[in-house]
């Protein structure tokens, strides 16, 4: 079998490494790119380009939908499978609509992620049921009921660290709270900032109450 050339982007690096041993196994495989942020990945495409990348959805310079455009704006023919995990229909449908050639959830085991990857580099896609469920529901529904702001997605993480910023807390309490790192809390607030409009975190906190995007059962 011709070898795939395997790009791994994802801010943690004991997840990083756990794909990378798993793969390593498989002869076929190899891992000529790992990043920990979107730019990096760009920067590293640029000297060498993979068959197909392995993508967190969830990264701290941007978030995977961003990771996703900016990717594929710049290389059309990558193929990308989204890695998350989260499961919910609506990231699958935006992000497969973005152009991912697949979506799985980081709970995966090895064989199913060894054919994944073959049927993505051999096939061009890889759908799941969750995949096809997904889909099919978007293409029903006219308008999905999404968590936009300013015509972005609120992933549940950063509906999580929003919260906790309504609630006061500080970047390395929000990091202890939700077992991420500080670096990774800046910037989920950052994203926050940009796609709410806003300029620091109290107008953020405010904005996030006065519009229903956090409620006071949230924060109480």
């Amino acid at each position: 079998m011709t070898a795939i050339r395997i790009a791994i982007l994802d801010d943690h690096k004991l997840f990083r490494q756990g794909i990378i041993t798993i793969l390593k196994t498989y002869p076929q495989f190899h891992i000529i790119i790992e990043a920990e942020s979107c730019k990096e990945l760009l920067n590293k495409i640029a000297v060498q380009q993979p068959d197909i990348i392995l993508m967190d959805i969830e990264m701290p310079d941007t978030d995977g939908m961003e990771s996703c455009k900016l990717i594929l704006q710049q290389y059309p023919q990558m193929k990308i499978i989204a890695l998350s995990m989260h499961s919910s229909h609506h990231f699958i449908f935006h992000m497969m609509k973005l152009g991912a050639r697949s979506y799985l959830n980081k709970d995966i085991d090895q064989e199913s992620l060894k054919y994944a990857i073959e049927e993505v580099a051999s096939k061009g896609f890889h759908f799941t049921e969750n995949i096809a469920e997904a889909m099919l529901r978007g293409i029903k529904t006219k308008s999905p009921q999404k968590p936009y702001l300013n015509g972005n997605v609120l992933t549940p993480r950063e509906k999580e660290v929003l919260v906790l910023i309504c609630k006061g807390f500080t970047n390395s309490e929000i990091a202890a709270n939700l077992f991420i790192s500080t670096r990774t809390v800046e910037g989920h607030r950052q994203h926050l900032l940009e796609k709410m409009g806003t300029t620091n975190s109290v107008s953020l906190a405010v904005f996030a109450i006065k519009s229903g995007i956090v409620s006071a059962e949230e924060i109480g």
